[in-house]
């Protein structure tokens, strides 16, 4: 009862105190004297970034405050807010969902992350790059989350198997292989537009912010993401298994190993797996062959929108269609139930879905009370920077800022700012926009900077200093990776004038 108490005065006392900063930002910014709409706007993103970062109540809670504060403070009406929760990246990132579930319920990823560890091998540092290489992979495609909770209990299985013959080994080895495995799945979520929420926060403030600016396609974005991830990749696993830590140097296990035993209970591939296999390497073609490819002045590759004559059908449409063929294909390991049954979607991470919603209306908000267009003039300032200069610093603070809250709020928040100050310093908005986004997976020092940390911390196999340490470390090589392969690769790709 009493930490029922306390509980609740800690809330009450939050809430109050984000209540009083926010008020004192509105006085703070310009126009507060003769009532204009921005300072409201400052004291609604200063509550909810507060409300996030302390989480006063739970995180999507928070994103359902435009809807209430929006239209009461006259900024927006209600059916303009609300139209930020049902947006078409919001039904693409609905439907990746399912197909991901849809894998998991299949047992098709098992399968898949057992394999890729199984074919690396035993020997500690191949372990751990097998560990991350089926982490990434998976992650590419499902949640990073989902990602770390499908290799967690493999790797403990790992792990206690180990332990059996040697206490030490397992020791040395624990560590490193949780951090690969979270690190890993943060990674490969920068490597595909589903990846992870962020990148469609993106593409979604982009369109509304910026109609006329291209978004990246598919495959334009993994013409950049994926030699992104994968050079970040091998370096962290350079970093773990080579400087940052002590592995054994002998083979750990034998090869009738806790994985290859999994593995081998798993029995031959089932046609539930096959089919869900399927339909998700289906889907994932048709969004990247949907656009046009433009490979130079005088080659493209039409995409199907354009040879079918349907250019209306979008990335969204082919998800929620994925989706709901899983509803109908008949399983055969569930007698009378289809590949997805609606009692699964109770593990489909609704919440999110309302922080996409909660983060378009905030966007919305900037621009429609003219607080992106203040602060795009504060930031004009640092015109005489050079571009690099300004990508390396939006990419420094993101990383850093990502540690307190999570990466789709972070996200949120700092786009619709960055697009403005692209503006103010006559920059192509995807300069700072993509480097932003994508550090926002970049944060790897803390439990609570992603969740894939958090359940790994929980293992008991990692501290929060060797976490930290080893953090910093990936941090500072995030910022690095991002800027060099965002100007060699992800500029050209895009056709961005510097």
């Amino acid at each position: 009862m009493e930490s029922d108490k306390g509980s609740g005065r800690r809330v009450y006392t939050l809430a109050a105190a984000s209540v009083a900063l926010a008020a004192l930002a509105a006085l703070l910014t310009p126009g507060a004297a003769d009532g204009s709409l921005a300072p409201r706007m400052t004291a609604v993103a200063v509550l909810m970034a507060l409300w996030w970062v302390f989480e006063v109540v739970p995180i999507p809670v928070t994103a359902l405050l435009p809807l209430v504060l929006l239209p009461l403070l006259g900024i927006s009406e209600l059916k303009v807010v609300s139209a930020n929760y049902g947006k078409p990246i919001i039904f693409l990132f609905l439907g990746g969902f399912l197909l991901a579930l849809g894998l998991q319920r299949s047992g098709l990823h098992r399968r898949i992350a057992l394999s890729i560890v199984a074919l690396i091998g035993s020997q500690p540092r191949r372990l751990v790059l097998g560990f991350m290489l089926a982490c990434y992979v998976l992650s590419m495609w499902i949640s990073n989350t989902a990602s770390v909770m499908v290799m967690l209990p493999i790797a403990l299985s790992v792990l206690s198997d180990i332990r059996e013959r040697s206490e030490e080994h397992a020791g040395r080895l624990g560590a490193p292989l949780m951090l690969g495995i979270a690190y890993a799945a943060d990674i490969g979520g920068m490597a595909t537009p589903v990846g992870t929420p962020p990148n469609l926060v993106f593409m979604e403030v982009l369109g509304d912010l910026f109609p006329n600016v291209p978004a990246p396609t598919f495959a334009q974005w993994m013409i950049m993401g994926v030699p992104l991830s994968a050079v970040f990749l091998l370096a962290g696993w350079y970093l773990l298994a080579w400087r940052l830590f002590r592995l054994p140097t002998e083979a750990v296990i034998a090869r009738g190993d806790a994985v290859r035993n999994a593995l081998r209970g798993l029995g031959p591939l089932t046609r539930d797996e096959a089919v869900s296999g399927a339909v998700f390497a289906l889907t994932a073609l048709l969004w990247m062959t949907g656009s046009d490819l433009n490979l130079g002045a005088s080659l493209r590759i039409p995409g199907w929108r354009s040879l079918l004559g349907i250019p209306g059908v979008g990335d969204a449409s082919v998800a929620v269609a994925a989706g709901i063929s899983l509803f109908l294909i008949p399983s055969r390991s569930r007698a009378g139930e289809a590949l997805m049954s609606w009692k699964a979607t109770r593990d489909l991470p609704w919440g999110m879905l309302l922080l996409f919603g909660g983060g378009f209306a905030l966007a919305g908000g900037f621009q429609s009370s003219g607080l992106s267009a203040i602060i795009g003039g504060a930031l004009a300032g640092l015109s005489g920077l050079p571009v690099v200069a300004l990508v390396v610093i939006v990419c420094l603070v993101l990383t850093f800022l990502t540690e307190l809250t999570s990466n789709t709020a972070m996200t949120t928040l700092m786009l619709p700012i960055l697009a403005q100050a692209a503006v103010a310093l006559s920059l192509d908005p995807r300069l700072l926009m993509i480097p932003a986004t994508l550090s926002a997976s970049c944060a790897f020092m803390m439990p609570v900077a992603s969740p894939t940390q958090a359940i790994v911390f929980g293992s008991g196999y990692v501290s929060i200093r060797q976490m930290a340490r080893a953090g910093i470390w990936f941090n500072l090589l995030g910022i690095a990776v991002v800027t060099v392969a965002f100007f060699l690769l992800g500029v050209p790709a895009l056709g961005i004038r510097l």
